[in-house]
């Protein structure tokens, strides 16, 4: 998206609004009228109607506005109105006030180190005060960058321990986005219910194929054609919750069992980080067990 060198200058004051209501007429100028009137300038805007019984309308835009922060209140009272009349379930988000993520890791440590290096770089706009494993193996990797690592072994048996724990480091953090970038433990209804649409995940895309352990070793024997990765928010269906963005590469009768769990692994950081990507610039709307994602 290209934004001019007043939007950088002033992050600050761009604000993004999303809106999901039923399709009518005039909904567009409606919206757009309102932005003006409260001395927005639209930076970007996307929409999208659905052609089903629903009938839904979606659009989401970034806006700027002059010292917006401190005309937040004013903006989002001023909204009542026009959102009771086409009956909108709205939200309005902030860039001054970043999205604070915790990633939950285990043992492969491919799609940390893929956000760690986003985040490093600034292309993932977001804090990460904390990282949270039921193994060792990427502390070195964490602590270095100056984040707090923390170590809590997980098992079935004490998974109501375990979680009591992370949901206190999640409300001390502040924590707004769960990324388990490969955290090999199953999430417990009460835990998934805590944080609705604030769980991501990241899997392989051989589903329903190959479920459980050892999914490539079974690929390889089956002779699979494509490696593929999804990510998605975390549902109490295992695996079956909206899916935000997936992947494939294509292999062939030359790859082993090693050279299909690399292109997996590559599949997968490339996934999850964009799905993160998307989630923190707020482009995705739920709808039930869908989504819809604003590029």
């Amino acid at each position: 998206m290209y934004m001019n060198k007043q939007y950088n200058q002033n992050k600050d004051n761009i604000g993004r609004l999303l809106v999901q209501c039923p399709d009518k007429p005039g909904i567009v100028a409606a919206l757009s009228n309102f932005l003006f009137e409260n001395g927005a300038n639209i930076i970007e805007s996307s929409q999208y109607s659905n052609d089903n019984a629903q009938q839904t309308f979606y659009i989401r835009f970034e806006f700027y506005i002059e010292d917006l922060i401190n005309k937040r209140e004013e903006l989002e009272t001023a909204f009542q109105p026009l959102a009771e009349e086409f009956a909108i379930d709205f939200a309005f988000t902030y860039n001054k006030y970043r999205k604070r993520s915790a990633i939950f890791v285990s043992k492969e440590t491919h799609c940390l180190l893929e956000l760690l290096w986003e985040w490093q770089s600034g292309d993932l706009e977001t804090d990460i005060p904390l990282v949270i494993s039921n193994h060792e193996d990427a502390r070195d990797i964490v602590e270095p960058l100056g984040i707090p690592y923390y170590y809590i072994p997980a098992n079935k048996d004490i998974r109501e321990e375990v979680e009591a724990k992370q949901i206190a480091l999640m409300e001390e953090y502040d924590i707004d986005v769960l990324i388990l970038a490969r955290y090999m433990q199953i999430l417990t209804p009460d835990f998934v219910k805590r944080f609705p649409n604030q769980i991501i995940n990241i899997h392989h895309s051989f589903l329903p194929a190959f479920i459980g352990a050892h999914p490539y070793e079974r690929a390889y024997n089956r002779g699979v054609k494509l490696i593929g990765a999804t990510s998605h928010y975390v549902t109490n269906d295992l695996d079956e919750g909206p899916i935000i963005e997936q992947d494939i590469e294509r292999v062939d009768h030359r790859d082993n069992v090693a050279s299909l769990k690399k292109i997996g692994q590559q599949v997968e950081r490339r996934v999850l980080a964009r799905a993160i990507k998307w989630h923190l610039q707020d482009r995705i709307i739920t709808n039930d067990n869908k989504t819809i994602v604003f590029h």
